[in-house]
């Protein structure tokens, strides 16, 4: 076995293991990146009894030559469908409190595994909410936009939208934006309107009009809906107008609803990346909000490298 470099000492894995892909830091006791293994070994392809070989595996290049590894986990990996169920810690909570509910296990080739929680806003209404991997990403964020009170949205299949006070998660709400955008797009009379279109144009004026739309009437929402199938019998829209409608309308309902009572003026930090991102900056900025981008990757990379740190203080 290769001894370490002394200036890659100490190192940590920092692992982000999802549904559908697994992806893995090495990062020096400072956070930052030595190497990174990206895959496609998501909990759905990994039957039970098998993620610890994958684990060895896929960091087996990385134990040659620096020995047994420390491992903080995050994502659905610790959900009911991945290795281990963890708890979820109720908000108002920090790193320290996500660190106090990690649960660690010993590997065969020595590495030392950790788990990291999920989170609850059990002030939630009708009932609390919750969030399992997105939490690293909120403590990624919190460092790099400093101190203070922050709104947060956290764009993809179940948008997160948080309120942050320095690092500490005060609550947060969770809309189904984008998995209602591909149900829609796939399953109901509206795919006849968007069949032809698999994307359309970030500048797009109808993603435009259907965010003002949407934000303006949320109570409408079905009917703003439905509109996007008429606009293409009667109008002659075109595919990529449809899809991009369909996008606007989903994302205005979200912005509405997440700023239900928070006032017009407010901030909002974005954690987003690629074209999603880019969306979520048109639609915020489309309403007057102040936006701050941070890319959800850096997030993720440092939320977990501030974790680890929590957990094995280095």
């Amino acid at each position: 076995m290769a001894l370490p470099d002394a200036a890659y000492e100490p190192v940590t894995v920092v692992l982000d293991w999802g549904t559908t892909n697994f992806r893995a830091f090495l990062v020096k006791s400072d956070g930052s990146i030595v190497d990174e293994k990206i895959g496609d070994r998501g909990i759905q392809s990994v039957t039970k009894g098998e993620h610890a070989r994958v684990v060895s595996e896929g960091l087996a290049s990385w134990r040659a030559e620096y020995g047994p590894l420390d491992i903080v986990a995050a994502g659905m990996i610790g959900s009911r469908n991945g290795w281990i169920e963890m708890p979820y810690v109720p908000t108002p909570a920090a790193v320290g409190d996500l660190a106090a509910a990690c649960r660690t296990i010993e590997l065969a080739q020595g590495d030392r595994l950790t788990f990291l929680p999920g989170l609850t806003d059990p002030t939630a209404f009708p009932f609390p909410d919750v969030m399992r991997g997105e939490e690293t990403q909120l403590l990624g964020a919190a460092a790099l936009i400093g101190g203070g009170r922050q709104l947060v949205c956290m764009p993809g299949t179940h948008s997160k939208w948080v309120r942050l006070a320095g690092d500490k998660v005060e609550g947060f709400s969770t809309f189904m934006t984008g998995e209602l955008f591909d149900a829609l797009s796939r399953h109901t009379i509206l795919s006849h309107a968007v069949a032809e279109a698999e994307t359309f144009a970030t500048g797009s004026a109808a993603f435009a009009d259907a965010v003002s739309r949407a934000t303006e009437s949320p109570a409408t929402a079905t009917n703003l809906l439905f509109s996007v199938r008429a606009g293409q019998l009667l109008h002659g829209t075109g595919a990529a107008d449809a899809r991009a409608q369909l996008s606007g309308t989903l994302i205005g309902l979200e912005i509405a609803g997440a700023l239900a009572g928070s006032p017009q003026s407010e901030d909002v930090c974005l954690v987003g990346a690629g074209k999603l991102g880019t969306l979520y900056r048109t639609a915020l900025e489309s309403q007057g909000l102040n936006v701050q981008v941070v890319d959800a990757d850096e997030a993720v990379r440092g939320g977990l490298s501030a974790a680890a740190r929590a957990i094995w203080p280095l």
